[in-house]
């Protein structure tokens, strides 16, 4: 952690990005929805994994700001998913403790998107086992951007001058700003880049990368990602011989 005292060797927040649903249906020579259908089992496989291993909070990359450019049937589709999976799933998840939190840009969605995304998010606020956060029409560079105007427009308020304007200012704006930043990033799929996810909340995050497609994603590599991450050493920009004597600081009476 920043105060020179190691981090605990489980990640309390983990971030993923579910890639490799197309693929997957790709291979078997099924429509692509097919993909997206069995990458939402792998979803609940996640949510089974963290919720039996204490981690405090997951954040899931499910639909990106640019991925409005797709196919409109291959759109419509998800939206039908993602409605699908919000009539079906938050009464479980309420259930479990999970408290559901939606970002990104609503106002692309339909109308009755937002309303169920409204209703999930007011129905489970009150819970603790877990926090989910859902990336939904959501955009790294957009999350930031919008954090700058939300600053600007209380400098054009006068409530706030350009000096005090800070990197710990800023980033009480972004996404997640309530929350601990992630300590473990996960991307399946093969790919190896962050894809406009978590710009800003990602600066000192733990990245591990699997060629693994999205629907194949299940405890045993989960574990294969933890196991990884407690190996690692965070120094979040100090040395090995900082943490160290932070760590023995630490254990004075």
């Amino acid at each position: 952690m920043p105060n020179g005292i190691p981090a605990p060797r489980q990640p309390g927040h983990i971030a993923i990005i579910m890639d490799g649903n197309g693929r997957w249906a790709q291979q078997r020579r099924r429509p692509r929805m097919i993909g997206h259908r069995a990458g939402a089992r792998a979803v609940n496989r996640t949510i089974d994994f963290c919720l039996q291993h204490g981690i405090g909070v997951l954040t899931l990359f499910a639909f990106s700001s640019e991925n409005w450019g797709r196919p409109q049937e291959e759109v419509d589709a998800l939206m039908k998913l993602f409605l699908g999976a919000l009539d079906r799933e938050v009464d479980e998840l309420h259930r479990r403790g999970v408290s559901v939190r939606f970002i990104g840009d609503r106002s692309r969605f339909a109308a009755g998107i937002v309303q169920r995304m409204d209703r999930s998010e007011q129905r489970t606020a009150g819970n603790s086992a877990m926090v989910l956060n859902i990336a939904a029409s959501y955009g790294g560079r957009q999350d930031i951007a919008l954090a700058a105007r939300a600053l600007a427009q209380r400098v054009a308020d006068g409530s706030l001058q350009p000096e005090q304007i800070d990197e710990e200012l800023l980033g009480q704006q972004v996404a997640l700003a309530d929350l601990p930043a992630p300590d473990l990033f996960i991307r399946t799929g093969g790919d190896t880049r962050i894809s406009n996810f978590l710009l800003w909340q990602l600066a000192y995050t733990e990245l591990w990368f699997t060629d693994v497609l999205w629907p194949d994603f299940d405890a045993a590599i989960l574990q294969q990602a933890l196991d990884d991450f407690a190996g690692r050493e965070r120094r979040f920009g100090l040395t090995s011989a900082q943490i160290a004597a932070g760590t023995a600081q630490s254990a004075l009476p």
